[in-house]
This record gives C-alpha cells, structure tokens and sequence, in this order.
C-alpha cells in the first residue's frame, strides 16, 4: 500500500475503520502528505468510533497541503450503532487494495511471530474504478446529516458490481437484503467443498444451517476460528454454536500464534475476501464490501492460503470440547450470544429507524 501511495499520480483514495495513532500511522500520513505536494488528490474517510483515539488535528498535515480527511459518522448516541466497517484504498482509480486490516501497530507483523493473522488483496483493472466510485458515494455523506442519509439510502450502498470474474458487494444497514448475505447463501447452497477463516465467527440462522446441511450431505466444510481474540465477547458468542456444528460433521480449528483477525470463505471455485466478517454485524448492520471472485487462479491461491493458516490451528473434537465446557462458560457463551444477536441487532435497529423516520 506505501508502494503505491508513493507511485500514485492523480489520486489516492484511503478509507479504513481504525486508524491508530503509531508508527504506522505517521508513516502512512508522511507518505499521503508527499502524494499530495506532488499532485495527487488524497481523500481520506476514517470511521469516527473505530478511530476515535486519532486527535483531531491528526490531519493537519494532509489538510495544510490540500489533501482532505472526514471522519465517517461523527460520534453521536443516537447513531452510535452505525459504522463504516469497509477497509479500502484505490491510487489513479486503476490499483486498488481491499481487505481485513486497519492501519494500526498491531498489524505490522507476519500473523505467527508478531502482529495479528490478517488478510488483504491487491486488484487493478476495472474493479479498482468501481472501488473508487464506492468510495466517493460514503466520503460525499461522512458527516452523516439528516439530508445526506436520505441521499446515501438512495444511493443504495447495498448493490453489487459485477467487472468479468470479480463481483464488488457492497452492504450497510437498511430493510433490503444484504447483497454479501444473499450471495453467500446462494453459494454455500451448492458447494460440496467449504473453507472459512473468520475473525468473527457469528452467522445468521439461515447461513448456518446452510453450513450444516453441506456437511451432512456429505461435504466438506473446514473453519479456521480464533483461538485468541482482540474482542473476548464475540469469541464466546461464537463459541456457543461449536456443538451443533461439530454434531454436523463440520471441522473447526483454532488459529493460535496470534489473534486472528483474516475473512476467506471459499466455497467449491468461488472465492469471497473483504471487510465482512461472518456475523450479524457485519451481515446486518455496519456498512461492508466483499471481493466476489469466479477465478479458478484466485481460487488455487485462497487454498494455499488455508492451508498454510491451517498448520498453525489446533482441531476442536466434540468430545474434547464437552469435557472442556464448565457451567460457568456455558452461561458465558449464552450471554454473549444473547448481547451480540439480540441485543446488539435491536439497538442498531431502532438508532437506524429513529434516523430513517
């Protein structure tokens, strides 16, 4: 991503959840700061919850010498809930770059030896135009004014863009279906052959069964889960849906170097990367992109990409997993499932209609 903020000639467009002040982050401005003295316009949208330890006069910098820098839904109660969760960046509207990954410290690393286990991808071509313009329709409305949130519903942020074998899914919260959760389904509906690594492992009733039912039919479904988690309530809601699935015939892992933050879902030649992870706030609420991609190469290279996380994961046995579960995790388990399906969903709900109304 340095590498092509530092060749970009007429723009850089930067939006990602968390920007964290550090290293990193300086050397990231530093290198936006330079983009900008030389032409290049520099647009950046940092959501204002996931990056709230950022100063305000972090962006002086870029500010000073033209570029610009929102932050995405300035922090208010009332829509506390809705986030810009997408993590992007498109240099010339022709290279772009997607994935799981913030700009922050503990990203910087290999995901075995240091950092967290994440994924990101490097595209260029027709796709990295049709980012771009996503990108200008969510930086247009960052402020998140009555006036603009009407525009951005209209907008429509829940669309897919299909350019030859990459599909570009685009969601965030509102009464149509989620173009990652409809898709999703339409897959796993048909696969025989299911890998997934997910940081965030809390699907819907309906993808889950989807899961189940391609095991018992007798495919192959594997999930390379989190054995340390930066978010402890999340791991446990996932953890409360381990028996069924293992009951199923499904094969569950645990990465357990480091915290494991990566989304892959691979199923049978289809391949989904992004933002998104397999849960109910990134299926339901927060504004997601995923890369759909219908590449046998893209595919070959997904598997080897498991397959290596793979080496570094411990297997889940049924049996092992009821000897390891006390009553007082079990209502752990219970309760953080209860908050983050229930009760996280309902809040984000009524903040998004008290907005819609």
């Amino acid at each position: 991503m340095l590498e092509a903020i530092e060749q970009a000639q007429k723009s850089i467009r930067l939006e990602i959840y968390i920007y964290e002040p550090g290293p990193l982050a300086t050397q990231f401005l530093e290198a936006l700061v330079r983009a900008q003295k030389r032409g290049a316009a520099v647009r950046v949208l940092v959501d204002a919850l996931g990056s709230f330890r950022l100063p305000n006069d972090f962006w002086a910098p870029l500010r000073e010498v033209g570029g610009q820098a929102r932050f995405f839904n300035p922090l208010s109660f009332h829509r506390l809930t809705i986030r810009d969760h997408r993590k992007s960046m498109v240099c010339d509207e022709r290279v772009g770059f997607i994935g799981g990954f913030n700009i922050a410290q503990e990203y910087d690393g290999d995901g075995i030896t240091k950092g967290w286990c994440d994924l990101g991808l490097k595209l260029e071509g027709t796709i990295a135009f049709e980012l771009a313009q996503a990108f200008d329709e969510m930086f247009a409305l960052a402020d998140f004014q009555y006036k603009g949130f009407i525009r951005l519903r209209r907008f429509g942020v829940r669309k897919s863009i299909r350019a030859r074998e990459v599909e570009l899914l685009l969601s965030g919260p509102g009464r149509e279906r989620s173009p990652i959760r409809r898709a999703l389904l339409q897959d796993l509906r048909s696969a025989r052959d299911v890998q997934m690594i997910v940081a965030y492992f809390l699907p819907t009733w309906r993808i889950r069964h989807a899961l189940i039912s391609v095991a018992r039919l007798g495919g192959r479904v594997q999930l390379i889960l989190p054995g340390k988690s930066d978010v402890l309530l999340a791991q446990l809601a996932g953890q409360s849906l381990y028996r069924r699935l293992l009951r199923a015939g499904v094969e569950i892992y645990e990465y357990e170097p480091q915290i494991l933050h990566a989304k892959l879902f691979i199923m049978d030649q289809v391949v989904y990367a992004g933002s998104a992870n397999l849960d109910q706030r990134s299926l339901n609420i927060n504004y997601e992109l995923l890369m759909r991609f219908a590449d046998p190469k893209v595919t070959d290279q997904a598997r080897e990409i498991f397959a290596d996380k793979l080496r570094y994961c411990g297997k889940i046995t049924l049996a092992e997993w009821r000897r390891s579960r006390s009553l007082w995790r079990r209502l752990k388990q219970r309760w953080a499932y209860f908050v983050l399906v229930r009760l996280d969903p309902y809040i984000a709900h009524k903040q998004w209609k008290g907005l819609a109304d």
